[in-house]
């Protein structure tokens, strides 16, 4: 007796979708694809809004401290 996918009736035996489950899947392919676009150009929106945000920073308020003393710069002294 196979248990899992093959006790199915959206799929065959060689794992593809049957006729069942294209017919189940058609009523939303638009309304999800539309989805997946929507959520895609928000995430790259997000995205190209951060770097260029991040871009325009200067670090000119950001104080550098000096390069810390090496083992060469004591022996010079």
């Amino acid at each position: 007796m196979p248990s899992g996918i093959f006790n199915s009736s959206y799929y065959g035996k060689d794992y593809r979708a049957g006729a069942a489950l294209l017919r189940a899947r058609r009523p939303y392919l638009v309304r999800n694809t539309l989805t997946g676009l929507g959520l895609c150009g928000f995430v790259v929106g997000v995205y190209v809004f951060t770097i260029r945000a991040v871009g325009q920073e200067d670090f000119s308020d950001v104080v550098v401290p000096p390069a810390p003393a090496t083992a060469t710069n004591q022996q010079q002294k």
